[in-house]
């Protein structure tokens, strides 16, 4: 059964945790992980480019000069697509991008991106967050007190205002709470701050 130490803010151990192995110490499937991953940045894909046909574009229904006589070559519109002002050959039109994946490769994708953290050594638990206003020197100094990366995820279990505003401005540094979890995210960012409840919390959902 995998361990981790929690820390407090000021970086030091406060005590060591033993983790669920059903949730962070699974065999990791990376090929489950790049199906989620690219299930979820299709399903944030606008799908709104839209361009014209010939057909579509307007002008172009005369024929430009007659079919022979003339020595140029043969044309029959302006807007045929090798013209300048032409339409598009195979025009990209509007369509829905999004689509399911199993519930079950979603859990194992999860848990796998939960293991990979922990195998790492990417994943860093803290007893919890106390601050009273928010200050982004003072998430700074908490970070660099945790040794953790430019690239952060700090997970919650409840939605904490002071911390939300205080990493606001820090660039490469993003806040969420355990049911907004999401694998995609854990694999962009390169450390994970988590809560100590919210480490039980996604136990009990993963395990």
């Amino acid at each position: 059964m995998p361990k981790v130490n929690v820390y407090n803010m000021q970086g030091e151990q406060v005590e060591q945790i033993e983790l669920n192995e059903a949730t962070f110490g699974v065999e990791v499937s990376q090929h489950a992980a790049y199906q989620v991953v690219k299930n979820q940045l299709a399903n944030k894909r606008q799908g709104t480019q839209s361009t014209k046909t010939r057909a579509e574009v307007r002008g172009g229904g005369r024929k430009p000069w007659r079919q022979k006589g003339t020595g140029r070559a043969r044309q029959g519109s302006i807007r045929a697509p090798h013209w300048t002002g032409g339409g598009v050959v195979f025009a990209p039109k509007p369509r829905d991008y999004s689509y399911k994946t199993p519930k079950k490769i979603k859990r194992l994708a999860m848990k796998s991106a939960l293991t990979s953290k922990v195998e790492e050594n990417e994943i860093i638990v803290i007893d919890e967050f106390k601050i009273d206003s928010p200050k982004t020197k003072d998430m700074v100094n908490i970070l660099n007190k945790l040794s953790a990366d430019k690239k952060a995820l700090i997970v919650t279990l409840n939605p904490e205002t002071n911390v939300i505003k205080s990493a606001n401005n820090l660039p490469g540094v993003q806040t969420t709470i355990v049911s907004n979890l999401n694998v995609y995210e854990l694999l962009k960012y390169n450390s994970l701050i988590i809560t100590k409840e919210a480490v039980r919390k996604v136990e009990e959902v993963y395990a």
